[in-house]
């Protein structure tokens, strides 16, 4: 039997930096899960998964005083065999990978007219990604998209958000057994967009999926991944890369629920945050339940403090509710650059602009080589340079 550990990590720098690290998990959310929004209280910013966001900043999605105007496009391309739909809101489909667990997210889903879904049948092995762009036009809209993986099919989807919305969302995966799905999302939004979304993988029995977060645009962005399994031996991977600029609100909540045996998930996000009130949270929740026997998981957070004025609250938790595990453990570390690092490259004849913009690109590089899709991870790129020019 194996203990669990747990690591958390940090060091901080007075004025810039607020870290939080966490022994007991925050999976007790103020109401249970519904999909009716009125089972969920208004939120006033004491509540444990609301005390970190500024909810003056999200243009009314939490109190139910947004109205949707329809101001959000979606483009589907999507490689042959693959069917893609637009449904009603009686489709069986439609919120079996999750409940929304918060205000917004039950609002997206009460308010939803039509939902996408893309169905990739199975034994089908995609050699081209599927491709969803979602391209904000200045309105308020809700939305439910729902992609689901037949037995031991393969895809990637990439969800690409531009433009300026305020835009509530529920994203479902459903992988069958065998399954391998890896989902891309990416949130590029304008300066003064808002988007807060739930985002619900349902694994089923030997089936992996990964996740790449990639988060730099907007307002305010507050994104919700949450995992459970539907049979033995499924496999999570959650990845997340956030690059957090001046006045951004840039907020990640995770929950891996380990609600069967002999499942694996591992968790690495990394931020960076630049200029005054930049904000980033992370919140990493791993409930293993009694039942789940067999359990590996080890999640970690690190961050990369580039000026002061900005702000990090990391939390990972980690509960356990039985011993018979393979490993369990989490991390968060927040600092600012290794001068040692520095140093080395300064010593070689580096310039010291140059030298900080490796040590930052070297930062990132793990997690930009986790997508797997040309063309986006050479723009991610480019999008870092774009923001390193602007400070290092």
């Amino acid at each position: 039997m194996a203990e669990a550990q747990s690591i958390p990590v940090g060091s901080t720098t007075a004025g810039a930096i607020a870290v939080a690290a966490e022994s007991t998990v925050a999976t007790r959310m103020s109401a249970p899960p519904s999909f009716d929004v009125a089972d969920f209280p208004v939120p006033h910013g004491r509540e444990e998964e609301w005390r970190f966001t500024p909810l003056e900043r999200l243009r009314g999605l939490h109190d139910g005083t947004a109205v949707a105007t329809g101001g959000v496009k979606v483009d589907v391309q999507a490689p042959e065999g693959v069917t893609v739909e637009t449904v009603g809101r009686d489709d069986a489909r439609l919120g079996r990978a999750g409940t929304p667990v918060d205000r917004i997210a039950a609002q997206a889903y009460s308010a939803f007219e039509q939902a996408g879904v893309i169905t990739v049948p199975k034994d089908t092995v995609l050699t081209e990604p599927v491709r969803i762009a979602v391209h904000g036009e200045g309105g308020t809209a809700f939305a439910h998209q729902v992609i689901e993986l037949g037995a031991f099919a393969e895809a990637v989807v990439v969800i690409d958000h531009t433009g300026d919305a305020v835009l509530a969302a529920n994203v479902d995966y459903l992988l069958g057994d065998g399954a391998k799905l890896t989902v891309v999302s990416v949130q590029d939004w304008d300066d003064k967009a808002v988007h807060a979304a739930q985002h619900n993988a349902l694994i089923g029995r030997d089936a992996s999926f990964k996740s790449v977060v990639v988060t730099f645009g907007g307002d305010v962005v507050r994104l919700h991944p949450r995992v459970t399994y539907a049979g033995t031996g499924g496999e999570a991977e959650l990845f997340g890369l956030y690059f957090t600029d001046a006045g951004q609100h840039q907020e990640h909540r995770l929950l891996v629920d380990h609600n069967v045996p002999h499942c694996k998930s591992n968790v690495v996000y990394k931020g960076a945050l630049q200029g005054d009130d930049a904000h980033a949270v992370w919140i990493g929740d791993v409930l293993i339940e009694a039942k789940a026997e067999g359990t590996d998981t080890y999640e970690m957070n690190r961050n990369l403090v580039l000026t002061d004025g900005a702000r990090v609250d990391s939390v990972p938790n980690l509960e356990i509710e039985t011993g018979e595990i393979v490993g369990a453990g989490h991390a968060s570390a927040t600092g600012r650059f290794d001068d040692e690092q520095l140093f080395y490259l300064m010593a070689r004849g580096i310039p010291a602009d140059e030298a900080r913009r490796l040590v930052v690109r070297g930062f990132f590089a793990e997690l930009v080589q986790q997508i797997g899709v040309p063309d986006i991870e050479e723009r991610l790129l480019a999008r870092i340079e774009t923001e390193l020019e602007a400070t290092v």
